[in-house]
This record gives C-alpha cells, structure tokens and sequence, in this order.
C-alpha cells in the first residue's frame, strides 16, 4: 500500500461511513481483504503521518481546541483524528497548525462547551489506531511484523519549540475558539 492508496481508503471510509465508529469498522473490513504486507504498510503509513503532527505546536493547537486542557491519550486520539479529516486538511494542518481554524469539523465546535460535543463531533479517534490490528487478525503479530521491518513508535512529540505564546503562534484559532466555553 502506497500514500495515495492509504489516503483514498481514509477518504472513501468518510464519504461511505456514518461516524467514526462505522468508519473503523468499515476500515478494519477493507484491510482485513489485503495481504498481511499491505495491513503492515497501512500502519506504517499511519504512524508516519502522526510523526508529522506529533508535535509541541500541533500540541498547542488541540490544546486550545480542547479548551484549554489536552492530555497526553487526547493528543494521541486528536492526531488520528486529524488524519481522518482527509488528506488536503490534514497537509494544511501539518504545514501550520493555525490553519485548523478552516476546518470545517473545529469550526462546528466553535463557540460550544465541551460538555455540548457529542461523541461523533469529539476531534479524538481513537478506534483508528486499532484497524490494523484487528485486521491483521492479531495486533501483537502486527507489531512483531512492524518490529521485523525496523518499524520505530513514539509516544510524545519531539521537543521542537516551547508551548509560550498562544496568540501569536495561533492567531485565527484563538480567535475562533475564544468565547463562552474557554
């Protein structure tokens, strides 16, 4: 499985799904028809786009999505999320994670408390970080295979910046989520 080929199942699960639950399991159904190598290549691919968005910035960016408060499980499930947005969102996000203010998802909660979100609106997926072990019909011989290929996981962002300076670093976002829930 190339980028392209991850990235078209992600879009297809969106537009054929109803949720992100449904979206998983309809994920988890097309991976499990592929060879065990092109499960392993989905992971990979996965994981590496997190590594893109594991960062002290992007960090920042949910942290004000979240409304202040962002743990280390919510930033793991927000990445994935942020990869489930499609592929242009997430290269914008990627390049600047300001540029979430335009995602039409981060806009629908503008303005609402967390406590107003509803579980298919909530900017975390974590189901995703499960279809390919599921698909594979066995996550530990997932991770062996991804082990066998060098396959590296991390855990938390690498220290690229500090996390001072809300407002400048994230103008629009600041200004789109500043309101009654913050």
């Amino acid at each position: 499985m190339d980028t392209s080929a991850f990235w078209d199942l992600m879009e297809r699960s969106a537009r054929e799904t109803g949720g992100p639950d449904e979206r998983a399991d309809w994920l988890t159904g097309r991976l499990a028809t592929l060879p065990h190598t092109s499960i392993e290549d989905f992971q990979v691919l996965l994981d590496s786009l997190r590594n893109r968005v594991d960062t002290w910035r992007m960090w920042g960016a949910a942290t004000l999505i979240f409304q202040g408060w962002c743990s280390d499980d919510s930033f793991w499930y927000f990445q994935l999320w942020l990869i489930g947005q499609g592929r242009e969102m997430f290269e914008r996000a990627a390049a600047d994670p300001d540029a979430l203010a335009d995602a039409p998802a981060v806009r629908a909660l503008a303005g609402r408390s967390r406590r107003e979100w509803n579980d298919g609106e909530w900017p975390g997926w974590e189901k995703l970080d499960y279809v390919a072990g599921k698909a594979y019909g066995n996550a530990d011989d997932l991770h062996s295979a991804l082990r066998a290929r060098a396959h590296l996981f991390r855990s938390s962002p690498a220290p690229e910046d500090d996390r001072t300076e809300t407002d400048r670093r994230y103008p629009r976002l600041t200004a789109l989520l500043a309101g009654p829930g913050t």
